[in-house]
Parts: structure tokens; sequence; C-alpha cells
């Protein structure tokens, strides 16, 4: 059995080297979701709560992917500078479009975007009022030299927001395909979200950044059959499937109704929001 971590893993790279799946994966998960607030709109209130003179302020978008939260970072604080920061060249070019549409032609906000690895920034010490680094901590075999490199950034005083998932996330999808038959030890593998989850973020941050506030909400996702389900399937990389049906939704589809109802499935996934600053001597 293959238990290595796709999101750790050395071919974690491709798994971005186009939007395709990305946009897949989250456009199945959004017409499942019937609980949860919208993560992009809780980071930009939380932004605004640490930020004492938000247009003024210079924030970090790491690991920005499609520019989701960017987006509503330039909309709703209005910074004057906004970084956008991925390793990904598709990734940065799907962020550009999609700020960049939302852009007034005399908007208040410097837009850069910057391709970087996130052990490795391209900004210079104490230079971020506020970094945020949503659902990428998890992609870092240790998140801990990650976090490191954001406090270096920051301003004293300064903010980080960190986002991740709950380890067990999407569990009923595991024990769904185990069923199947698709991949018989998919309830085994581990958790995309191994290295960075919810339950260990506050001590992967603590050597770092004083932690302020954590909240965990659950969001609740009701996949309306298993046509649904194999969208969702097909976009990740945690099984592993016969080569004739990986990525490919209708074969998975096709193969789930072989083997189980075709009824709604329920899942649930965790969201940690973690909120810390840097120590005036950090």
């Amino acid at each position: 059995m293959t238990t290595g971590n796709a999101f750790t893993g050395p071919d974690a790279s491709s798994l971005y080297h186009d939007g395709s799946r990305l946009a897949a994966r989250t456009s199945a998960l959004h017409r499942a979701k019937t609980q949860g607030r919208p993560v992009a709109d809780v980071i930009a209130d939380l932004a605004a709560d640490h930020l004492t003179a938000p247009r003024q302020a210079v924030i970090a978008d790491i690991g920005c992917g499609r520019g989701t939260s960017g987006r509503v970072l330039a909309e709703a604080v209005q910074p004057r500078q906004l970084l956008a920061i991925d390793a990904s060249p598709a990734m940065l070019a799907a962020a550009r479009t999609r700020i960049s549409a939302a852009q007034p032609p005399d908007a208040h906000t410097a837009v850069t975007y910057l391709r970087a690895d996130f052990h490795h920034l391209p900004l210079l010490e104490a230079s971020c009022d506020l970094a945020v680094a949503a659902f990428c901590l998890y992609h870092a075999p240790d998140p801990r030299p990650v976090i490191a490199e954001i406090t270096r950034i920051l301003t004293p005083g300064g903010a980080a927001i960190l986002v991740t998932k709950s380890a067990d996330s999407y569990r009923s999808l595991d024990h769904l395909v185990a069923a199947a038959g698709l991949d018989p030890h998919a309830a085994q593998r581990p958790s995309l979200y191994e290295s960075a989850h919810g339950g260990n973020l506050a001590d992967l941050t603590a050597p770092f950044l004083r932690i302020g506030r954590i909240e965990h909400e659950e969001h609740r996702f009701v996949f309306a059959g298993l046509d649904h389900v194999a969208a969702y399937l097909a976009t990740t990389p945690k099984y592993t499937l016969p080569s004739a049906m990986a990525g490919d939704p209708d074969v998975i589809a096709a193969a789930l109704r072989a083997a189980v109802p075709d009824e709604p499935v329920l899942a649930t996934s965790t969201i940690t929001y973690l909120t810390a600053t840097r120590g005036d001597h950090a």
C-alpha cells in the first residue's frame, strides 16, 4: 500500500501546473456546501480587526492560489499594497485575472504578484503589517520553517492569519471509496492535511508568534449523488485509483454506481482560523 502524502511529496507542485484541478475541486465543494462561512470573508474580517490603519497596510497573501482571498482583501480591506505570492505560475496568472477583474480603475490597492517558495519569501524583514497563509501550510513536510519565514517579514506587532483544515476532513468519502473497491486502503491513507491541521496548528505556531485567537468552524457538505461525488474525487490526489479511472469523473461515477447506492453523501471539514502577532522583540 502506498502511504505517501501527495500534498508534501516530490510531485506536489504538479498539482498546480494549471488551474483546472483546483477550479474543479472548488466547484464541486461549493455546490455541495450547506454550512460554513465563506473563508475569504472571514479572513478579510480578521484582517480588518488586526490592522489599526488598513488603508496604509502592506498585506502578504502567501500561497495565494487562484486569488480568492486576495480579491476579497483588496475589495473589503483596501490595503495600500497587496502582495500575492505563490510558487505556481498558473496560480499567479489566475490570481491576477480574478483580482484585476474586481479592481476599479481608481483602486486604492496596488497589487504585486510574486512567484516564490514560501520557505524563502523575496521580502525584506519587517516589511508587512499582515500575512495570510490559507490552505497552504500543509504543503510543507515541516511547516515550522515557513512560519518562521512569515514571522521574519512581519513588522513588530504585525499579525498573521493562518488557515487550515482538520486532519479528518471528508472522512466519509474515504469510507465510500474503500467500500466501493476503488481504493481498498482509502481509509488508511494519510490525511492530505497531516503536516498542518487544526489539531497541531497552534503548537506549530507558538515558538514563533504570540497566538491570539483560534476558531474552529465545521463546514458541512451534501454531495447530491455519485456523479457529484465523482466530480470531487477526480480532483483529489489522496487515493490510489486504477490508471483508467484517475482524473476521469465519468469513469469514477460508473464504478461507484456499480458498487454502492446512488444517493446523497454527507461530508464535513473543520476549518481552523488562527491569528497571531509578532512580538516587539521577535
